[in-house]
């Protein structure tokens, strides 16, 4: 008999991606989320409820032998914003899920964290990454909790939020064939697609481990002005890409590696989806839902 799993944020972009991988894998999954405008396969069950409800939180949880938690605010501008809402929601909640995992004696909670943990950038949102890293390492040995710590760098593909920067700079070149980045294009990323994101996401239930930290970024590091280029060439060298002054004072240019906490493990998925392809894909699929010529 399977497992039941709780996706805590599983509405989301990464939440819901990964609530499809474990159904696909036999998982029993449920969803608990703010939020109920998404598409849900009919097979998971949903549960409309805040993080920051205690009550709610501890009845979703309630027989669930594995718990991931994708909720909280996660645009950093948002965060840099609102930094009261962002380390209320994001602290709290996941105080409130800690608790009711220990409560109901979860097996493991999968926390999805933030490769800017390591890095002095990213303001209010790293701050409450760390928090909360530190909590859930502190329930582990007081309570004897087993959690995964899931560090994600950029991930991209279908269905993500407006505020991604892949989708932004395809749909830019689909709608003006002209893409504005603010920087000079030597910043380095290693990009995951969510396909791989996914996969991996749900790897890491094997017990080696537990109670780790684990990096999930692409094989492959890439500066931003090779990615444009390669978009460019997609489209036949036919769109303009015009460079304006960056602001790095929340997004890291080269390496986020500048704080020190518990190191991350690295895993990588192998296959994986290759970059150009994943482009090429998530650009038809943009096409063919905006009806973009």
């Amino acid at each position: 008999m399977q497992k039941n799993v709780l996706v805590i944020g599983g509405a989301g972009f990464i939440g819901n991606a990964v609530a499809k991988e474990l159904l696909m894998r036999g998982y029993n999954v449920s969803i608990f989320d703010i939020n109920d405008n998404f598409e849900n396969d009919s097979r998971i069950k949903f549960i409309k409820g805040d993080i920051l409800d205690f009550n709610a939180v501890s009845d979703a949880i309630k027989d669930k032998a594995i718990v991931y938690n994708f909720a909280g605010i996660v645009d950093l501008e948002i965060a840099n914003q609102q930094p009261y809402n962002t380390l209320k929601t994001n602290v709290l909640g996941n105080l409130n899920i800690l608790e009711a995992c220990k409560n109901h004696k979860v097996e493991r909670y999968i926390f999805a964290s933030t490769i800017y943990v390591y890095s002095d950038k990213g303001a209010f949102y790293r701050c409450s990454k760390q928090m909360s890293e530190l909590m859930i390492e502190t329930y582990s040995k007081k309570f004897e909790l087993k959690y995964t710590i899931l560090r994600y760098g950029s991930v991209y593909g279908p269905n993500a939020q407006k505020n991604n920067w892949i989708n932004d700079v395809l749909e830019q070149a689909l709608k003006n064939k002209k893409i504005i980045r603010y920087g000079d294009g030597n910043e380095l990323r290693e990009y995951i697609h969510i396909y791989d994101a996914a996969r991996a996401s749900v790897d890491i239930l094997d017990e080696k481990f537990d109670n780790e930290n684990v990096i999930l970024t692409g094989n492959t590091a890439i500066k931003i002005k090779d990615l444009l280029f390669m978009i460019k060439e997609m489209f036949n060298n036919e769109i303009e890409i015009e460079y304006l002054p960056g602001n790095y004072e929340e997004h890291y240019e080269i390496t986020p590696y500048t704080f020190k906490p518990k190191l991350g493990k690295k895993y990588l998925i192998n296959p994986h989806i290759d970059l150009g392809q994943g482009l090429l894909d998530l650009l038809y699929k943009m096409k063919k839902n905006k009806n973009l010529e």
